[in-house]
């Protein structure tokens, strides 16, 4: 599962890049932090206090964070995953394998669980050393032990899905299903090996499964890809070979808890259009404790990265800790009606590796007549490693992936991803393959819209229809230089070598804002932040506030020029390039040489001096 319970930081969307990509994301991200000790040492001039352009917190606060990220860019670059027969690091001692575990290993076991590590993303060593029956804290609410279930409910088969897992995780999962699932609701457990190169997970497994056969014939079977396919269609090889009512669908490093199956198979029996997600916990990386998460439904962001919600307003008026949580969408690991999960479109199998195809099949159930929970009283501990393994370019499958939802399912929102992923909308460049089957069942089974999913079912999501430009924004006194928000933590946007990543996407509104950085998901999180004039000064506010205090946030950037199109006759914008002018202050934003910045300019408030920007995507209609 590729989730957040926050939204990312520079680093973390450096860290989900690979190759060549990551390793310019993580010299950006140096560089920020040798600007901010270059500019934040010098003396500054006086300045009153209170002001609203006063630099955030002193020197000392401000290196102490940027030392913490590039502790964390190192060590990211130390744990890279590595083939089992690649030599393992020698200096591993800074690993964050070993900072709550391990201390009293000999030098020898630790180059081993480092190796390990390196390998599968979490601590295979340890792993192999803990009992496959080891006993698990009940978290479930306390309301949870008082419930009563029918006598009659559906069996389920459960589907675990692996490549080069570690097999004592394996085993491990396989242990806790059986253990915490009352037999009489247990049809079989089926294995998708995803074309693994592992050999302990051949013969060893293969000896595993003969001998529980042995005692109860046909219980476990095991799907083996002659390719490997990915998560999400494995996910489908393996409810083609399930046999029962109900079929969950795991990862294959996860832990059952005591009462997870009757909550999930009764609400099933009441509506088969119901699919159900447990309550995850985490097991740790690096210990394998059991770290208690609160409850919580799944949504997504706009570029289609799952992530944990605060349930909704509805479930706390319940004030019942057991009540379902209605969820906007699943973050991977779901149990599902077998014959439903057929009928709804099971899921998009032309979509790559995995990522995405999670938040599509929330959404599709949604807007088709079915709907989507959480059960508090259903908990399942899940890995959630250090790094995956999996795909060594896990965000482009993801993007292509949240490409195809967007053109089936998002109708005049489809904009909101492409702009997420600073994309364009025409002839973007993505080969997201054939969607016609899609486009096809969408029909078939007479959806919503995708505006009645937003207000209906997910009315945290921001929305923004009013954005008629985005991108990059360039100067034309030096091209090679991108607006940046610079470091997240401050509040002073900066010009940058063009890289087109979250922090150089710029948005420019009707209302004639300049919004910077990622866009905000949801309500609940962090406002986008505005270019304002502050003091005659650059700097990134909240938008909300701004607007709340009246700040100079309006901006004109004469490149939007409305016109009418001759074809068409319809209102569009054209492109020009043209400055850019704060509406009250008259101030332009403009680039002014300085030796003492390392790309010799520094972002400037000035007055106007013929300086031309550009933004590299405008959206054709006014209305979009």
């Amino acid at each position: 599962m590729v989730c957040t319970r926050k939204t990312k930081t520079l680093v973390s969307t450096c860290v989900i890049l690979s190759g060549m990509t990551n390793i310019i994301c993580l010299l950006y991200v140096g560089w920020v932090t040798n600007y901010i000790a270059s500019v934040y040492v010098r003396v500054q001039e006086p300045v009153p206090d209170k002001k609203l352009d006063e630099d955030k917190g002193d020197t000392l606060r401000i290196i102490e964070r940027l030392d913490h990220l590039e502790n964390v860019i190192k060590q990211h670059i130390q744990e890279a995953p590595a083939k089992p027969e690649e030599s393992a690091a020698e200096a591993f001692t800074d690993s964050s394998l070993f900072a709550h575990w391990g201390q009293d290993l000999s030098p020898e076991s630790r180059r081993i669980a480092l190796k390990q590590f390196q390998y599968y993303g979490y601590n295979a060593y340890l792993s192999d050393r803990l009992p496959l029956d080891r006993p698990l804290p009940d978290l479930r609410p306390n309301g949870c032990r008082n419930l009563s279930f029918p006598d009659s409910l559906p069996e389920v088969s459960i589907v675990f899905i692996f490549v080069n897992e570690a097999l004592s995780v394996i085993l491990r999962s396989i242990h806790s299903a059986i253990d915490r699932t009352p037999p009489h609701l247990l049809k079989e457990i089926i294995l998708v090996d995803d074309n693994s190169s592992n050999e302990e997970l051949k013969e060893k497994l293969k000896d595993y499964v003969d001998k529980v056969n042995a005692h109860k014939p046909g219980f476990i079977k095991v799907v083996r890809h002659n390719k490997q396919e990915g998560l999400i269609r494995s996910r489908v090889s393996g409810w083609r070979a399930a046999t029962a009512p109900v079929v969950a669908l795991f990862d294959a490093h996860v832990e059952f808890n005591v009462g997870w199956a009757e909550p999930v198979l009764t609400r099933i029996k009441e509506n088969r259009k119901r699919i159900i997600s447990p309550s995850f916990d985490n097991i740790k990386y690096d210990n394998f404790e059991i770290e208690e998460y609160p409850l919580a439904a799944q949504g997504f962001d706009w570029e289609l990265w799952c992530r944990y919600l605060n349930p909704p307003k509805s479930w706390w008026k319940l004030e019942n800790s057991t009540a379902p949580i209605r969820s906007p969408a699943l973050i991977g690991c779901f149990i599902v009606d077998r014959q439903y999960f057929q009928e709804i479109g099971l899921l998009d199998e032309g979509m790559e590796v995995y990522g995405g195809e999670n938040v599509e099949l929330g959404i599709r159930v949604w807007q088709c007549g079915g709907s989507v929970e959480v059960l508090p009283c259903s908990r399942i501990a899940h890995i959630e490693r250090a790094h995956k393994p999996y795909t060594e370019d896990l965000t482009a499958h993801v993007r292509r992936n949240a490409l195809r939802v967007a053109e089936v399912w998002m109708d005049e929102f489809k904009s909101h991803v492409y702009m997420a992923w600073n994309i364009p909308l025409e002839d973007p460049g993505i080969d997201i393959g054939d969607i016609s089957t899609r486009k096809a069942l969408r029909k078939k089974l007479q959806c919503k819209t995708f505006r009645w999913y937003l207000v209906s079912v997910y009315p945290e999501m921001r929305m923004y229809s009013d954005i008629i430009a985005y991108g990059v924004l360039q100067n034309s006194l030096k091209s090679d230089l991108c607006l940046d928000q610079g470091p997240d933590t401050e509040n002073v946007p900066i010009m940058y070598l063009c890289h087109g990543m979250t922090p150089q996407n710029v948005y420019y509104t009707s209302s004639q804002q300049l919004q910077l950085g990622v866009l905000s998901p949801t309500v609940d999180d962090d406002d986008n932040r505005c270019l304002v004039d502050v003091n005659s000064r650059p700097r990134l506010i909240e938008c909300s506030y701004a607007k709340a205090k009246r700040m100079k946030l309006h901006w004109h950037f004469s490149q939007l020029l409305c016109c009418t199109d001759p074809l068409t006759r319809l209102s569009a914008l054209t492109f020009q390039e043209g400055p850019i002018q704060n509406q009250r202050s008259k101030r332009c934003l403009e680039l002014q040489e300085n030796s003492d910045n390392e790309f010799g300019f520094q972002l400037v408030l000035q007055k106007c001096s013929g300086q031309h920007w550009s933004i590299t995507n405008i959206l054709r209609s006014l209305s979009s």
